[in-house]
C-alpha cells in the first residue's frame, strides 16, 4: 500500500509511523507535517533513509500541496493536529485553522482522488468530563467538547462523518484516552514531570491534583489503529482506551518514586480555565468487534518512558 500519515513528525504519528514500518516493511509511507513547535525530525531518525519513507513539510490545509501528495494513495492516517488545551485557551485560531480546516482539506483531496481510505484520530475530550462515579465514555455518548481544542476535534470528528454520509467517503475514526511513551513533546504531563525532575525543577501541580485520566500507551493506541484499518467497519468510530484511571496526583506520586525524588517537587498551581475533571474509555466494542484491548501494564508503561527520557536528554533538553 501506499499510505499518507499526516502529523507523523510529532508524538503519536512518528511512533505510529515506525511501529506501522515494522509490521508491513513493503508499504511507502508518506509523512506529511508542518514541523510546528511540536514536529521533530529527531523522532525518525531511524527511518530517514528508508527509500519507501517520504518527508514533506507542509500544513494540511494547504490546498495545492494536500491534492498533490494525497494523489495515488490507498490509505490516509489523520494524526496532524494542534492538540495542547493551554495553547488553545491562550489562542484558538490555530486550533481552527488546522483541526477544522486542515481536516476538511483532507477530506476533500481524498474524494477528490477516488474515495481514498480514510482514518480520522480523535480523542475522548469530545465528550466532555465525567463525575467520579458517571459510566466511560463509549461510541454512543453525546458530544460536549469544553475546551477549544476540544470543541475543534469534535469539528473534524463530525466534518468525517459528514464525508461519510454525503460522499460515501469510507472513513473510519478512534477516539483515545491519553497517550503517553517515548517521544511525546515535554510540555505534556508526564514528560513535564520527567524532564523537570530530571532538570531539578518543581512540578506544576494543577488545583487539587485530583482531576483523572485513562492513560494508554502509545503503541497499544497504534496498534489499535492497525486493527481498526485492516478490520473495523466503514462508517464506524471506536474508543481506545487504557484500562489505567488515575489521578493527575496519583501520576506525580508514581514518578517521584520511580525516580527516587519526594513531594518536596510538588508546586501546587492554579487550575487550568474549564479544566474537565475525569475521562474514562470504555473500549468493548473494539474488544469485541477487533479483539483489541490494551496490552501495556501502566506501571511498566511508565517504568519504561522514565528511563527513555532518562536516556535520552539530548533529544528533549532542547524542546525544553
Amino acid at each position: 500500500m501506499k499510505i499518507l500519515v499526516t502529523g507523523g513528525a510529532g508524538f503519536i504519528g512518528s511512533n505510529f509511523i515506525r511501529y506501522w514500518r515494522q509490521g508491513h516493511p513493503q508499504d511507502e509511507i508518506t509523512n506529511l507535517d508542518l514541523l510546528t513547535y511540536a514536529g521533530n525530525l529527531d523522532n525518525l531518525r531511524d527511518i530517514e533513509a528508508d527509500p519507501l519513507y517520504h518527508f514533506y513539510q507542509g500544513d494540511i490545509a494547504d490546498v495545492s500541496l494536500v491534492d498533490k501528495l494525497v494523489c495515488g494513495q490507498d490509505l490516509i492516517v489523520h494524526f496532524a493536529a494542534e492538540s495542547h488545551v493551554d495553547r488553545s485557551i491562550k489562542d484558538s485560531a490555530s486550533f481552527i485553522h488546522t483541526n477544522v480546516e486542515g481536516t476538511r482539506v483532507l477530506l476533500e483531496a481524498a474524494r477528490l482522488h477516488g474515495l481514498i481510505r480514510f482514518h480520522h484520530i480523535s480523542t475522548d475530550e469530545v465528550f466532555g468530563s465525567l463525575n467520579h462515579k458517571d459510566p466511560a465514555f463509549n461510541e454512543n455518548t453525546p458530544y460536549d467538547p469544553r475546551s477549544p481544542y476540544s470543541a475543534s476535534k469534535a469539528a473534524a470528528d463530525h466534518l468525517v462523518r459528514s464525508y461519510f454520509h454525503t460522499h460515501g467517503l469510507p472513513v473510519t475514526i478512534s477516539n483515545c484516552s491519553n497517550n503517553y511513551g517515548p517521544y511525546q513533546y515535554p510540555e505534556k504531563f508526564i514528560p513535564r514531570i520527567i524532564t523537570n525532575l530530571l532538570s531539578g525543577q518543581k512540578i506544576p501541580l494543577y488545583g487539587d491534583g485530583k482531576n483523572i485520566r485513562d492513560w494508554i500507551h502509545v503503541d497499544d493506541h497504534n496498534r489499535g489503529v492497525e486493527m481498526i484499518i485492516q478490520k473495523g467497519q466503514i462508517g464506524e468510530t471506536y474508543c481506545l482506551g487504557g484500562h489505567s484511571e488515575k489521578s493527575n496526583r496519583e501520576i506525580v506520586n508514581l514518578v517521584l518514586g520511580l525516580m527516587g525524588q519526594t513531594t518536596d517537587m510538588i508546586e501546587m498551581v492554579a487550575d487550568r480555565l474549564g479544566h474537565d475533571r475525569r475521562y474514562a474509555i470504555d473500549y468493548s466494542k473494539a474488544q469485541a468487534q477487533l479483539g483489541w484491548q490494551p496490552q501495556t501494564d501502566f506501571s511498566v508503561g511508565l517504568e519504561q518512558t522514565v528511563k527513555w527520557y532518562s536516556d535520552h536528554k539530548s533529544w528533549w533538553d532542547k524542546l525544553k
